[in-house]
């Protein structure tokens, strides 16, 4: 017999990453397994929320300092929704390995989005959050006020896939000072002059470091087995008709410098069709990007706003 929920993982009481971000849980369709969200702002009719979803192995912790700043900018106190996804986070794990997938995790968005009763949002997606934001506008393009690409398109590099893969296994292979290290190399790769405090608060967003000195990782290990099969020189087919789908509202594109997740070529397809997103570039970075730069923010809030304001003046 099944267990009522699936098995939570072990994450200590008082993260770091996790201070200021409680988590209301979210019962999925299957009535087992539960996502995470952290809800902020006042909800309002004239208010779209912002919904963010993370990349593929993270959290919510990855949009901390967007949301802290964000929530000062223009009409203040916008909502925004930060979404764990199965496998994430505070969120279960999913029973099946097999059931991990953009599609699946597109339909917990939905439920998750019905569940708090919003009916339109602007989804912010970074990486495969931003995969899981085109798959949730193909099938429900009414719940799309409008949609945010960060470092996100319809085709992942494959090099960013091994890149991830093995870094991640050797860092779990180490421990104590030389698994900090390990981490500080890996994550310096995409944010070259960040301070070592920094670099390993960015390690502590997708793991802890339990008492023998080894990192565990604040998500379900086996998304990492679904990667195994990857080769650099692999060429994964474009979805383009999700991204197309994206057509249902107002687009904004944002791409890290150094992001080995997602090509420049594709990228540039992706304006090529959507000659009316705005468009920004993230200089210094790679992939997960900061979201702390208070320029990168108030270009995000002002795409908000409009669009909102926009949905607003259409439905007056």
């Amino acid at each position: 017999m099944f267990a009522l929920f699936q098995r939570r993982r072990t994450i200590p009481a008082e993260h770091p990453a996790f201070a200021n971000l409680p988590v209301r849980p979210i019962l999925l369709r299957d009535a087992r397994t539960r996502a995470a969200v952290h809800m902020r702002g006042a909800f309002a009719p004239d208010r779209l929320p912002v919904v963010c979803v993370a990349g593929y192995h993270r959290n919510m912790s990855d949009f901390t300092d967007f949301a802290d700043y964000f929530r000062l900018l223009g009409p203040r106190n916008w909502p925004t929704v930060l979404v764990d996804l199965p496998g994430r986070g505070r969120a279960d794990n999913r029973q099946r390995l097999s059931d991990y997938g953009s599609l699946a995790d597109a339909r917990d968005l939905a439920d998750i989005l019905a569940a708090l009763g919003i009916g339109k949002a602007i989804m912010l997606g970074q990486g495969h959050g931003g995969q899981v934001a085109m798959a949730l506008a193909a099938a429900h393009p009414l719940l799309i006020g409008g949609t945010i690409l960060l470092d996100a398109g319809p085709v992942t590099d494959s090099r960013g896939i091994v890149r991830l893969r093995n870094n991640l296994a050797h860092v779990t292979s180490l421990r104590g000072k030389a698994a900090e290290a390990g981490f500080r190399r890996m994550l310096s790769g995409d944010h070259p002059g960040l301070p070592d405090h920094q670099l390993d608060a960015l390690a502590l967003r997708t793991h802890y470091f339990g008492r023998s000195g080894r990192s565990r990782p604040l998500f379900d290990s086996r998304l990492i087995d679904l990667l195994k099969d990857f080769s650099f020189d692999d060429v994964l087919a474009a979805q383009w008709p999700l991204y197309d789908a994206l057509k249902c509202a107002p687009l904004m594109l944002l791409r890290t410098q150094l992001t080995d997740q997602l090509r420049r070529e594709t990228f540039e397809e992706m304006v090529r069709r959507r000659a009316d997103a705005t468009m920004l570039a993230i200089v210094g970075q790679g992939s997960p990007a900061l979201l702390s730069q208070h320029e990168e923010i108030e270009a995000v809030a002002e795409f908000v706003f409009r669009t909102s304001a926009g949905r607003a003046r259409k439905a007056a």
